[in-house]
Formats: C-alpha cells, sequence, structure tokens
C-alpha cells in the first residue's frame, strides 16, 4: 500500500501509504440497477471512470489496493486475491493483523498476495481468474482501470482518487457482491461500536484535530490530510471538529493531502491536537524548530505520535476490520496527547 498510510512523507503522498479510509460520510450515489444487495442482477455501479456493470453474482473476488479486501472477509467472504500489505505488515507476511484474525475465523488460507510495490501486478490478479476486481478506495488510472477491466468487471472509486470513506468503500464493494444489505447491517454495526468506544474517551470531544504529517529531516513544510481523505473524515465521526483550513483544502483541490511551508506555521493556531506518523523524538524535534514551535498544539506537547510503520499506525485510517482491533488504543493515544491542550 505504498499510496495509503504515508510512511515516507511527499512519496506517500504519491502512493499506497499515503492513501493507508473514514467511517461515515454522505451516501454516494453510485449504485443502481435492480435491487443489487437481494441479488437482482445485473448490477450496475457508478464510478470515476464510468461505470460497471456486473452481469451475476461473482463466485471468484479480486481485491487491488488498500482494505478493498476486508469488505467481502467482512461479510465472510474469502478473495481469491487481494494486495499485500505494504506498510503496518508487523511479522513481513504481507497480512495485517486484524486480516490474519478474521482468516482464521473463517478457517481459511491466505489468498493470493499481490506485490504492489511498483503498481498494480496485473499478470497476477489475471492469473486468479476473478469475476469481479474491488478497488474503490484506491487510486487507479484510467490506464489501471482498463487494463484491469480486460481482466474482469473492474469497481473503481467514486470521485476522488484515494478519497473514498470506509462507509462508501463498503457500499459499493458489498453491492457488487450482491450484498448490499449485508454491507448497509455492517455499516450500522461498526457505527455501533465507533460509538460506543468514543463514549469511553469523553474528553476528546469538540476539539479540533489535524492528522498531519511532520517529517523530522524537512522541517521547512508540514503535510497533512484534507477532508477528502478517510483519515480526516474518521477524525470528524469521533467527536472531533475540523479546522477551516483542512476543509477549505478539500474544496479548492482534488487531492487527499495538502502541503504547506512551515512559515504558514500560524495557519495551526485553533488546532488542539495534532496526530502523526513518526517516533518518540518527533515531538522534541518539533519543539526545538523556530517555526514549528510556534504551533499552540506544539508548544503544548498536545501531539499524539502514532510509531510508524506499526499496525496501529496502519488503523488510523479506518477499515471495516481494523475498528474493532484498534480504536480504542487509538483513542487512548489521542486522549493522552489531547490532554495538553490548552
Amino acid at each position: 500500500m505504498s499510496t495509503r498510510i504515508l510512511s515516507a512523507a511527499v512519496a506517500a503522498v504519491a502512493t499506497l501509504a499515503l492513501a493507508a479510509c473514514g467511517s461515515s460520510s454522505d451516501d454516494a450515489d453510485s449504485t443502481s440497477g435492480g435491487d443489487g444487495g437481494s441479488g437482482a442482477w445485473p448490477v450496475t455501479i457508478e464510478h470515476a471512470f464510468g461505470e460497471t456493470t456486473i452481469e451475476e453474482k461473482p463466485e471468484r473476488v479480486a481485491t487491488v489496493a488498500w482494505a478493498n479486501h476486508e469488505v467481502p472477509l467482512a461479510l465472510d467472504v474469502v478473495p481469491v486475491g487481494m494486495a499485500k500489505a505494504d506498510y503496518g505488515d508487523d511479522d513481513g507476511d504481507g497480512v495485517l493483523p486484524w486480516v490474519e484474525e478474521k482468516l482464521t475465523e473463517l478457517d481459511a488460507e491466505t489468498p493470493e498476495l499481490f506485490d504492489e510495490t511498483d503498481g498494480i501486478d496485473f499478470e497476477a490478479v489475471a492469473n486468479t481468474e476473478p469475476d469481479v476486481i474491488l478497488a474503490s478506495y484506491s487510486g487507479l488510472t484510467q490506464e489501471d482501470y482498463d487494463t484491469l477491466s480486460e481482466i474482469a468487471p473492474v469497481v473503481a472509486y467514486p470521485d476522488i482518487a484515494w478519497g473514498t470513506t470506509m462507509d462508501e468503500m463498503i457500499e459499493m464493494n458489498s453491492t457488487a457482491l450482491g450484498m448490499e444489505a449485508e454491507g448497509q447491517e455492517l455499516i450500522s454495526e461498526l457505527d455501533a461500536t465507533i460509538e460506543e468506544t468514543v463514549a469511553d474517551h469523553p474528553d476528546l470531544a469538540d476539539k479540533s484535530a489535524v492528522f498531519a504529517y511532520l517529517d523530522p529531516k524537512d522541517l521547512s513544510q508540514v503535510g497533512y490530510y484534507n477532508t477528502n481523505d478517510p483519515r480526516a473524515v474518521f477524525l470528524e465521526d469521533l467527536g472531533f471538529t475540523t479546522p477551516e483550513m483542512v476543509s477549505t483544502a478539500a474544496e479548492e483541490s482534488e487531492e487527499f493531502y495538502t502541503t504547506v511551508s512551515s512559515e504558514q506555521a500560524d495557519d495551526f493556531e485553533d488546532v488542539d491536537l495534532m496526530i502523526s506518523y513518526g517516533d518518540d523524538t518527533l515531538l522534541s524535534t518539533l519543539q526545538d524548530d523556530a517555526l514549528l514551535s510556534q504551533i499552540p498544539a506544539v508548544e503544548n506537547g498536545s501531539v499524539a505520535v502514532l510509531e510508524d510503520g506499526t499496525p496501529l499506525a496502519a488503523s488510523a485510517n479506518p477499515s471495516p476490520l481494523s475498528i474493532d482491533w484498534g480504536l480504542d488504543e487509538y483513542l487512548t493515544i489521542l486522549d493522552e496527547a489531547a490532554a495538553k491542550a490548552k
């Protein structure tokens, strides 16, 4: 997932690691055609590249990019192939721990893993002989989409690359499986889990938060996820308020990630909490910087650092199976940092 979770700043902005999905959003008007969830076929799904019609219920499901495989797995459908985890993989087997747990629960073998380090492995995808390819949360290019479409019908992202929320991903992928009703039930269950977990962290309510990427090797700029990105949307679901600059950045761009000069540190004046990938030296490094130390959250020590490359860091980009696995620990880290806000 080199464009999903951002382990390397600018590189992650362009790859699967930067993009590592929000739990709720306005429902996308992305599906049509019969009653897809009740098994009426064909089903037509609208997306950024047009629309895809799936003629009959797929038996062999392949997924590419980040977390798409978690939708069928959450619905007890084991894909024939899925993207190899390239961020947050704690044991080097290419599968994140919450996915491993689900496969064990289903008594299923690990699907074929597609290595996407250098982009989508089209040959590997084709070798799994899929009936459908799920990619509703992805950064597919038109060329990627066209090539995959020669293999099987493809469910691409609805609008913005890497901008699909978790709810949208569940809606689109479950509809493609003929399991729209089950997908809606899954969303409701996840919403209830989130609400229950958030209730155990009441001090986070109404604080303003920014999910940033602060690179100690280059403090000349600050990157942050705007509300085109599920991480920023998820913070709203957790009860945080969104600073105006974050929502404005999304309105003015189709990118999910924004970079500003550190000379614009005063843009972060109204931020109570900053969240970033990093290590235990990050905060002190920021506080020693002449410009970034002027940000109130940095000055107060209200910076929540998620250890880069860990499963917990990966889970901060929410997905259907990661919520139960890591949300409470994530909120505990945010709690500890937010308590220092003034």
